[in-house]
C-alpha cells in the first residue's frame, strides 16, 4: 500500500504544523521491499517525539515497532537511520542479528508470517535552534543582521522603541519572557548595554538555555554577577555565562563583535557533532 494524494497532503500539513510549533519529529520512507510486504516503496509515515507513528503508512506492527525505535534514536542523536527489516532465516543466513548495526545499516527482525523484507530510511526533522538577542544597540542590531545567513529562528527582545528601519528578524518582542518549554536549542545573547542588563540576565539563566553570552567587559559582568549571586542566583549558572561574549578575535566594531559571537555559537552548536 502507498499513500493517496489526499493522505500525502494530510501528512504535509501535519509536518508544517509541527515545524511551526518547533516540535521535533521523524519521517520514515520505504525505499525497497522484497517479497510480500504491506507497504511499498515510497510509502511514508510521520513519527512524533515520543515514538508514536501518526499519519502515513509503513506497514503493520512488525515494521512499526522497529521504525519507532529507530526514529527515537534518530531524534536523540540528530542522525538519520537506515533500517533493514528481514525475516529470521535471512538474518541468520547473512550472519547478522536483530539490533545489530553494520556498515550504516540497522538490522531488525520481521516476525510477520509474510516473511517479506523492507529497507526504511528514517530522517529526523529537528526544530531550528533559537537565537534570542536582547537589546537594540549597535551590537544587537549587527548580530540580528549577520545571523540572517544562519539556520536559526531569530528573536529580537528589545523593550522600548526599535530603530527605523527595524532589523529583519523572524520575531520581535518587547520583554525578556523566554519560553521554558521549547524543544529548540536556545542561544541567548544579552547586548542590552545598560538598558535592562539584570532583567535580561535573570531571564536567560532561568530558562535553561544551552548558551548565554553577555556583551560587556569582564569587570562589568563580575559586578553584576556578584550582585545577582548575593540575591540568590546560582553561582554555577553565572559561571557558565560567556562574558565577554564571543571568541577572542580582537574584535572592535559592532559587526566584528557580532561575528565573534556567531563563531562561538557555531562552535557550541556543533561541538561533538558532524551534521
Amino acid at each position: 500500500m502507498t499513500l493517496s494524494a489526499t493522505a500525502h497532503a494530510r501528512l504535509n500539513r501535519q509536518m508544517d504544523r509541527l515545524r511551526r510549533a518547533g516540535q521535533p519529529f521523524a519521517i520514515a520512507t520505504i525505499v525497497r521491499t522484497v517479497d510480500a510486504t504491506s507497504a511499498k516503496p515510497g510509502a511514508k509515515a510521520l513519527i512524533l517525539a515520543d515514538g508514536t507513528l501518526t499519519d502515513g503508512w509503513v506497514g503493520g506492527g512488525c515494521a512499526r515497532a522497529a521504525i519507532s525505535r529507530a526514529a527515537l534514536d534518530a531524534l536523540r542523536d540528530g542522525q538519520p537511520q537506515f533500517v533493514s527489516l528481514r525475516p529470521s532465516d535471512l538474518l541468520d543466513a547473512e550472519g547478522v542479528s536483530a539490533g545489530e548495526h553494520r556498515d550504516g545499516i540497522r538490522f531488525a527482525r520481521n516476525g510477520c508470517p509474510s516473511k517479506g523484507s523492507m529497507d526504511i530510511f528514517v530522517e529526523p526533522v529537528l526544530p531550528l535552534p533559537q537565537l534570542i538577542i536582547c537589546g537594540a544597540g549597535p551590537v544587537a542590531l549587527a548580530l540580528a543582521d549577520l545571523s540572517a545567513r544562519f539556520d536559526m529562528h531569530r528573536t529580537l527582545c528589545a523593550p522600548g522603541a526599535l530603530p527605523d528601519p527595524a532589523p529583519d528578524v523572524e520575531e520581535c518582542c518587547d520583554s525578556f519572557a523566554f519560553d521554558t518549554a521549547t524543544a529548540r536549542q536556545r542561544f541567548i545573547v544579552i547586548a542590552t548595554q545598560g538598558k535592562g542588563d539584570e532583567a535580561a540576565l535573570r531571564a536567560a539563566l532561568a530558562c535553561g538555555a544551552e548558551y548565554v553570552a553577555f556583551v560587556a567587559s569582564k569587570r562589568k559582568f563580575a559586578t553584576l554577577a556578584a550582585r545577582l549571586q548575593s540575591d540568590g542566583v546560582c553561582a554555577q549558572a553565572l559561571a557558565q555565562v560567556h562574558a565577554p561574549a564571543g571568541l577572542d578575535l580582537h574584535a572592535i566594531t559592532p559587526e566584528e563583535i557580532a561575528l565573534s559571537i556567531l563563531a562561538q555559537i557555531v562552535a557550541t552548536r556543533r561541538e561533538g557533532r558532524r551534521i
